[in-house]
């Protein structure tokens, strides 16, 4: 059924649309648009028959155009590239226009399915009882790979709008205004730009969104006054995560607080305008215009006195909504809740600013305070972690030459500062990255005490475990800090809560998808388990990619495969990239994945599933499928070829050369390639721009293969059957190879370096293939979500002649660099090539999230 009505509503209107492409009036849209079909059919047969993109190519503009010049040709191939944005686009807005009929209301995952299996008489008890001990944090990343500028994302929005109307007229204005306006910067943006990208979609998006959502949830409830809008939460790494990224600095993060802040109140403000037409009664019309300049002043206003909270936001409502009922028969007081219940979830901040830094730049900030500071700089500094965690002696100063130390240690007051002006929430969460044990955690607690504050910390302090090695020793480590006096003092202020991060991407880019999964999984029942004991309830803050090889894939699944032995009542996720746009780019799908993710946690909450436990016999056969998978993908990545190939084959190193984001794409900028400092986003994105998503699969088939001749693998099948976590793992693993495209690559097997490695790659992922359609007992990839392959089919159909072409030019680019000629205007062409194709191949795969 979905499958029908994705072609009837997407398909066949794309193709409608897509024609008026043909009538713009847009420099080579014509001629280019034209072509690309002829182009397209040429790329799909040529590399059926094993040909090379430059064989392709080469053939194409001999037998199909007239462009004989090579400026010609490579002209041509930035207007293909242009034009295959646009079309990408209009496929994006085409689907979001058609989003309610193809995701139905009454499917799993929806607040009445939860409804529905509660009787009539507990349902709001229950409910409400449960919504108080749950959460949902949606987190948006600075990551770079979300291409859409503001400018376009708004074309989108309206485009929607017209497709759903059916505004022939208007569809064309904007197809012509998306033709004109540009996809790309000239300038890398600064992680300010970052935050005002991303907070276009809390202004445009969540605002209304969420409110709606918390509005509805209210209405489920017996008693909605006593819920505090702590259900809905939104976190925000622009301008807070220094992760690798030198260019984030203080008076950054102080900026992008004060515009979270200030475009927040200035909502605030159009929204008590609006309440004012309507509360127009005597005594109530006066508060509320009291309210209206109180908000206006804290818009507008520098100094400490201008600055408003939300418990004075809140105060005021109350007094009016009690008049309102006492003297005005509650008239339009629906329409007074649905603006407390936006200052309930976004009080003055908005979204909580995350900070994130390296546990290795924050050991190198606290040598440097403990050995430059007056008040520490004459006493030996060679601490235990006990030594760390009592070390709260103030410092007035230190001293450093090195930005980033200098950053660090400044931090703290940054947060306080902040504190002070948007309230806690606005920032209050310090994240470790490669967090190798509970020094890194003493640390930042030592840091906080010494820089900030002597007493009570106001800041959760978050470990992120990444590594498959840091995974299994994660559970030892929070013993450690929760058997320690001072840290558990910490806690205790803190409510008796610990949140703890795992990091899908680079879990997966360390130990392969099977391993990676099955290793978080574990983690997350012996830190449960631990925690439990020790009364500490713990928060797991998932770090998610986009793709399913970075830990991607459908959430709503995931979460709610997730059994009793892991504590799931409070979900937090990070969403980045294409994933931003895709799931939350519009109001409806907004909704609807806010929803799926509260409704994932409440179904967690209310319902103790006994078939979402692992028998036995599943984890016996877990465990051999991650030991076999990690063993395969430790020899694939030890291989002498394995980093070599990325960098010479691949467009690895044009992700640091594009105008993507602020943050350089590996760690240390070192001129070798070291595999530990490249980061997860270019690492998996290279493999998806070669159309061989590797993280996605690789060690799959090897390890399903082994069980099988073990004869284990019915054991496996029943696993796939029984256990909806291995289901979603199948399901995720399969998208990922759907989205492979080995024809395109074929050529390399071939290369005298690199062939044998190509074919390495080639024989898992059909193996990978077997093995999944196998376990699963399908009769093709995907069988189950036939409507999902259909837009990957579509998309992947679309992107062709732009693969191609980067191949083309990454061909032509190894050939100028053997002959030793980078100097010349047409080896920079290509590489602008090469990074240009970049765009349109990452927002196409949209559905990857």
């Amino acid at each position: 059924m979905q499958s029908e009505t994705f072609q009837n509503e997407v398909e066949l209107r794309y193709k409608l649309y897509n024609s008026i492409f043909l009538t713009l009036p847009l420099d080579g849209i014509h001629g280019t648009g034209i072509l690309i079909p002829l182009m397209k059919d040429e790329c799909r047969k040529g590399l059926e028959e094993g040909k090379s993109p430059v064989e392709i190519l080469d053939h194409f503009f001999e037998k199909q155009t007239n462009f004989k010049s090579e400026t010609e040709q490579l002209d041509f191939m930035f207007r293909v590239i242009s034009y295959i944005e646009r079309q990408v686009v209009l496929l994006d807005a085409l689907e979001d226009a058609a989003f309610l009929d193809l995701h139905d209301a009454r499917r799993v995952g929806k607040i009445e399915s939860i409804k529905s299996r509660l009787s009539s008489d507990e349902r709001k008890e229950k409910i409400g009882e449960a919504l108080k001990d749950l959460a949902v944090r949606i987190v948006l990343t600075a990551h770079p790979t979300q291409f859409y500028p503001s400018t376009v994302l708004a074309i989108i929005n309206d485009l929607i709008d017209a497709i759903q109307k059916n505004d022939l007229l208007q569809i064309k204005m904007l197809l012509t205004q998306l033709g004109k306006t540009p996809f790309f910067k000239k300038e890398r943006p600064t992680p300010y730009d970052e935050a005002k990208s991303l907070s276009w979609y809390l202004e445009n998006i969540f605002y209304q969104s969420a409110s709606e959502l918390y509005g509805d949830l209210m209405k489920e409830v017996s008693n909605p006054e006593e819920q505090d809008g702590n259900i809905l939460a939104f976190g925000f790494w622009p301008g807070g995560d220094r992760d690798g990224n030198p260019f984030v600095k203080v008076d950054t993060t102080i900026a992008v607080a004060d515009r979270l802040r200030s475009i927040l109140l200035a909502n605030y403000y159009k929204d008590i305008r609006k309440l004012r037409r309507r509360l127009s009664f005597k005594g109530v019309y006066e508060k509320v215009v009291a309210l209206e300049e109180r908000i206006l002043q804290a818009v507008n206003g520098e100094d400490t006195s201008s600055r408003i909270q939300q418990a004075e936001i809140l105060q005021s409502l109350a007094v009016i909504e009690k008049q309102l009922i006492e003297e005005h028969d509650g008239f339009f007081v629906e329409l007074l809740h649905e603006f407390r219940n936006k200052v309930l979830l976004f009080g003055t901040h908005f979204a909580g600013i995350d900070i994130r830094q390296d546990s290795r730049i924050i050991k190198q900030a606290f040598d440097v305070l403990c050995s430059t500071a007056p008040e520490l700089k004459d006493q030996n500094y060679s601490l235990t972690f006990e030594d760390l965690t009592k070390l709260n002696t103030p410092v007035s100063l230190f001293q450093s030459d090195d930005e980033v130390v200098k950053d660090t240690l400044s931090l703290f007051g940054t947060i306080k500062e902040i504190q002070n002006r948007n309230g806690e929430k606005a920032c209050n969460r310090i994240i470790i990255s490669n967090c190798r044990g509970e020094d890194d955690v003493a640390r930042v607690f030592a840091m906080a005490r010494m820089c900030a504050w002597q007493n009570e910390i106001p800041l959760d302090i978050i470990p992120l475990f990444e590594t498959i090695d840091d995974l299994e020793k994660a559970a030892l480590t929070m013993r450690k800090l929760y058997e320690n006096e001072e840290y558990a003092e910490h806690l205790e202020f803190r409510g008796k809560k610990q949140t703890i991060m795992l990091g899908f991407s680079d879990g997966t880019k360390d130990g392969g998808y099977f391993s990676a999964n099955w290793n978080i999984y574990k983690a997350k029942e012996n830190i449960t388990k631990l925690s439990r004991e020790m009364g500490i309830t713990v928060a797991f803050f998932d770090g998610r990619g986009g793709p399913p090889a970075r830990g991607g894939g459908n959430t709503h699944k995931f979460y709610s495969s997730l059994g009793n032995t892991i504590e799931n009542r409070e979900i937090q996720v990070t969403i980045q990239g294409q994933t931003i746009s895709s799931k939350f780019g519009t109001h409806d799908s907004a909704r609807f994945y806010q929803e799926r993710l509260l409704s994932a946690a409440l179904e967690n909450s209310l319902f103790d599933d006994p078939e979402k436990l692992l028998s036995d016999t599943d984890r016996v056969i877990m465990e051999k499928l991650s030991e076999y998978s990690l063993a395969e993908y430790q020899r694939f990545k030890s291989s002498d070829k394995f980093v070599p190939y990325l960098e010479k084959m691949s467009a690895l190193n044009y992700y640091g050369k594009a105008n993507i984001g602020s943050r350089p794409g590996k760690r240390k900028q070192s001129e070798k390639l070291n595999f530990e400092d490249l980061r997860a986003i270019p690492f998996v994105g290279a493999w998806s721009q070669m159309k061989q998503n590797v993280p996605g699969f690789f060690g799959v088939g090897s390890s399903l293969k082994k069980l099988e001749e073990e004869g284990l693998f019915e054991d496996a099948r029943k696993l796939y059957q029984s256990s909806l976590f291995f289901k979603t793992l199948v399901a995720n693993s399969m998208q990922s190879i759907c989205k492979s495209y080995f024809n395109l690559t074929e050529y390399m097997k071939n290369d005298e370096e690199f062939g044998e490695f190509w074919c390495w790659i080639h024989d898992e992922y059909q193996l990978s293939i077997e093995m999944l359609l196998k376990v699963s007992d399908q009769d093709e990839l995907m069988q189950t979500a036939l409507f999902l392959k259909d837009s990957i089919n579509l998309r992947e159909e679309m992107v062709l002649p732009l693969i191609t072409i980067q191949q083309y030019a990454l061909i032509k680019i190894r050939e100028l660099e053997k002959k030793n000629v980078t100097n010349a205007t047409k080896y920079s062409i290509l590489q602008k090539l090469v990074i240009r194709s970049l765009y349109g191949n990452i927002n196409a795969s949209r559905n990857s999230a």
